[in-house]
């Protein structure tokens, strides 16, 4: 009997990946590994599960057992991966070694670690998955204050998530503006105001440097000599793609683990997708890059060699307080900002100097031009 093709990860990628696969090869050995318990969920859903009250048992839309059956696969839950031999294609697992036909590796990422002092810096949660969340929650259970580290996207969407549910949140961020990788300076700053609006505190252009205290009462030292105080701290930086699996057995890695159109790694039998993949120098972590690897890989998969295209994709920010669409120009991309803004709404389009769109921002009720302007939008990857 031939090795299955195996799977290492239950995120968005390693699950819909499986579901394309069952549709294209419906007798073919599928086995996926996952180092947690396997529940199905969404991930852009626990930033903004709080305001509605979702514990992680709602969040999770099918259990592990539920999906084993669904795809008819082989499930292996609360199982790490310690190493790839490539030698023997079998992975190591607590569980034993086990071959594969194809390895595909859909890690994810990590949370970037805020490098803090202080005695408690170790209590500071990240939110990452579904566990994460339920460890949030429990420990905000019965607090009011938040200290959140990051004004960025998830940090955004934690902050109205957390002031909509009734908290006080201070935000810290080097930034200028929230979202600052994504957004003109004005609409960062209109965001601000209405997030502000709603009760988030921000500090901005300084650093968190040191936490001490405990649970319940913690001081945030910062890097201009003032102290936050809250009940809980939560960092939400940025993420890092989990490459070191991939390192360790020898394959090629950059920000993320490289791979080519086809979603081929430096080993003609390993795949990569989703937060921990680096295509054609882009790493993508968003919903929709997911799942345009995810509809390329299945068919390469099945013997149908399939290129990965990624279309212009706007980025729907979960901040009610502040509707937010931002599809921000490429890296080098040579144009102006053109920013028009009423009390109701701003429009931000990047274009060119022949007047074509390169991106554009899209704040209150300008978010429904997102589907007329999305399409005048060059691809990312063609």
């Amino acid at each position: 009997m031939s090795a299955p093709i195996t799977l290492i990860g239950t995120g968005l990628a390693g699950y819909n990946l499986a579901r394309e696969l069952r549709k294209l090869l419906p007798d073919a050995a599928l086995r996926i590994v996952t180092a947690d318990a396997g529940d199905f969920y969404s991930k852009p859903m626990l930033s903004n599960g709080l305001a509605g009250n979702k514990t992680a048992a709602q969040l999770a839309m099918k259990t592990a057992d539920k999906m084993r059956e669904e795809l008819r696969l082989e499930l292996l839950t609360d199982t790490e991966v310690s190493a790839i031999d490539r030698e023997r294609r079998e992975i190591v697992t607590s569980q034993g070694r086990l071959p594969y036909s194809k390895l595909v590796l859909a890690l994810g990422a990590d949370p970037f670690t805020p490098g803090l002092a202080g005695s408690a810096a170790d209590q500071v949660l990240s939110v990452n998955d579904l566990a994460g969340y339920a460890r949030f929650r429990e420990r905000l259970e019965g607090k009011q204050r938040v200290v959140l580290l990051g004004a960025g996207l998830i940090g955004c969407e934690f902050a109205n998530d957390l002031v909509a549910s009734g908290r006080q949140v201070s935000v810290v961020d080097l930034a200028a503006w929230p979202l600052s990788r994504l957004l003109p300076e004005q609409a960062g700053q209109r965001l601000r105001e209405r997030l502000a609006a709603a009760g988030v505190q921000f500090h901005f252009g300084v650093s968190a440097v040191a936490v001490e205290g405990g649970e319940g009462e913690y001081r945030v030292s910062l890097s201009d000599g003032s102290v936050l105080e809250g009940e809980l701290v939560v960092s939400a930086i940025g993420l890092r793609p989990r490459i070191r699996l991939a390192q360790a057995a020898g394959l090629a890695v950059s920000r993320g683990i490289v791979v080519d159109r086809v979603l081929r790694s430096s080993d003609p039998d390993i795949y990569a997708l989703g937060d921990c993949a680096e295509v054609s120098g882009q790493v993508l972590s968003y919903v929709l890059p997911i799942m345009q690897a995810v509809r390329a890989l299945a068919p390469t998969l099945a013997g149908t060699p399939t290129a990965v295209a990624y279309p212009a994709m706007p980025v729907v920010v979960k901040t009610p307080a502040c509707p937010t669409v931002v599809s921000p120009p490429a890296a080098g991309s040579i144009g102006e900002w053109q920013i028009e803004s009423s009390e109701a709404a701003l429009r931000a389009l990047y274009t060119a100097a022949d007047g074509s769109l390169l991106g554009f921002a899209l704040l209150g009720a300008a978010t429904a031009e997102r589907q007329t302007l999305a399409p005048r939008l060059p691809a990312i990857l063609a």
